[in-house]
């Protein structure tokens, strides 16, 4: 491996940088997480909303980062900016957390999630307790060691080179966009008004839903501050599959004229993958009595509906739709994520070797400790777990990034701002509300959601003075 030489090369445009954007965000999370925001919710409603909602949130937090990356446009997005808006320990933090669940966790996620719906093409690799065996204490699924191999390959091919996983990016995340609109269109045709019109019957009447022993229905009405933390608890699902939406900013260093490209690729890819969450959930409810959607098999909504829509090869068509969504994300996830380590090590806060480029101008290295980590994961099958427990860690770094906006007009009023944040200062300010707000209301109502989350982020403190310590003796 050689030193970095010429540094990254910018090559990658506008319509590069949006399919980013768009494929990281499009992983299997779409395809699965409103069953359990019914359950929460037990509304149309209040589904829909909660994607509105999230969708806005979304939309703002984009705009908001076109500031920074305009001011930064060099590789390590997120974790430049906390660390330049407030200190080295809070972009360390940062990088530490997503190491260590953020990034690595959603990198297993969706790689298992690519194999077990191979499963309906390989019976081996389908979620049954028959396809598992123990090493060393733990039970290991084929699908997780499918799932290992595609983020092997993955990385494997990102190290050859941004272009190898440029041609990726954009021709999975172009067929699984064009195919996501062709399941919305084929839906709106087959529109079924009868079950629309169940679907929206008290669709403002907010219940939690839960199924009995016997297959009995039970609903319990929630109003109050238990309806606010229920809206709260349903979000987890939109934003955990409405992130990663940040990813190309990471990649600043190889995107031509970032100053302009990366806010407008921003813009860009959230809005498209806003709308098209949006539309997928009405089809669902179009399509799917309500019941049924929140209890479809292993939360499989997205099956529901395709077979609703198509019949019997709806399970087929879905089955691959998601293969695609799910290979597609998993490059932009491990393309970006590496990026970061990159930075941190330049800054001599992590692993020395992840600060240098191959002969590809790519960090080889950095891209191969990312797949261990994700691997180790992978095996472990605690990763579903623990990106629940970190969405809360998300959000809070998200807060603290859009108050950089803030913080850095004060301290760099006359920094280059070549894009400024849309809608400054009321756009930032309502995300900072609403995201300390949905913070909260985790905070009282699901502390299991935060605590866990908040505990692997504090363990970068003491890593952090450790690496400090360790720059002194150098």
């Amino acid at each position: 491996m050689s030193s970095t030489q010429n540094g990254f090369k910018p090559s990658l445009g506008l319509f590069d940088a949006t399919m980013i954007v768009a494929g990281s965000m499009i992983g299997s999370g779409i395809f699965i997480v409103s069953a359990d925001m019914l359950k929460d919710l037990g509304s149309s409603g209040w589904l829909i909303a909660a994607w509105l909602i999230t969708g806005f949130m979304t939309l703002i937090a984009a705009l908001s980062y076109g500031e920074l990356s305009g001011m930064f446009p060099k590789a390590g997005g997120q974790y430049v900016y906390l660390k330049e808006a407030y200190n080295p320990l809070v972009g360390f933090l940062y990088g530490w957390s997503f190491f260590a669940v953020i990034q690595t966790g959603t990198i297993a996620a969706v790689a298992v999630g690519f194999a077990k719906f191979a499963g309906y093409f390989f019976p081996a690799l389908a979620w049954e307790d028959q396809n598992t065996f123990s090493v060393m204490g733990l039970s290991i699924h084929y699908a997780q060691l499918v799932g290992i191999a595609l983020i092997i390959l993955l990385t494997f091919i990102n190290t050859r080179g941004i272009q190898a996983g440029k041609l990726i990016q954009t021709v999975f995340t172009s067929t699984k966009l064009i195919s996501m609109f062709a399941l919305i269109v084929a839906g709106l045709i087959v529109f079924k008004s009868d079950i629309w019109s169940a679907n929206w019957h008290n669709a403002w009447n907010m219940n939690h839903i839960a199924k009995a022993a016997d297959g009995t229905i039970n609903m319990e009405p929630l109003i109050g501050g238990v309806a606010l933390g229920a809206i709260a608890s349903a979000m987890v699902g939109s934003i955990f599959s409405s992130d990663a939406w940040n990813n190309v900013t990471f990649i600043a260093g190889e995107i031509k004229n970032p100053g302009k490209n990366i806010g407008l690729s921003l813009f860009l890819g959230t809005l498209i993958v806003t709308v098209i969450y949006v539309l997928m959930n009405v089809i669902y409810l179009a399509n799917v009595n309500l019941n049924d959607l929140a209890f479809a098999k292993d939360n499989r909504v997205a099956l529901s509906a395709s077979s609703a829509i198509f019949g019997n090869s709806g399970t087929i068509i879905i089955a691959v739709m998601i293969m695609i969504s799910t290979f597609g994300c998993n490059n932009g996830l491990i393309l970006a994520g590496a990026r970061v380590y990159y930075t941190m090590a330049n800054d001599k806060l992590f692993f020395k070797n992840a600060g240098s480029l191959n002969k590809n101008a790519v960090p080889e290295w950095a891209l191969w400790i990312q797949c261990a980590m994700a691997c180790a994961l992978c095996l472990s099958g605690k990763y579903g777990d623990l990106l629940d427990m970190v969405s809360f860690v998300v959000v809070i770094f998200y807060v603290l990034t859009i108050a950089g906006i803030f913080i850095l007009r004060k301290k760099r009023p006359d920094a280059e701002r070549p894009y400024k944040a849309f809608g400054y200062p009321l756009l930032p300010i309502l995300y900072i509300i609403m995201g300390i707000s949905f913070c909260t209301l985790l905070i009282i109502y699901k502390p299991q959601y935060t605590w866990p989350g908040l505990i692997i982020t504090l363990i970068g403190i003491p890593l952090y003075f450790l690496a400090v310590a360790n720059q002194n003796k150098d």
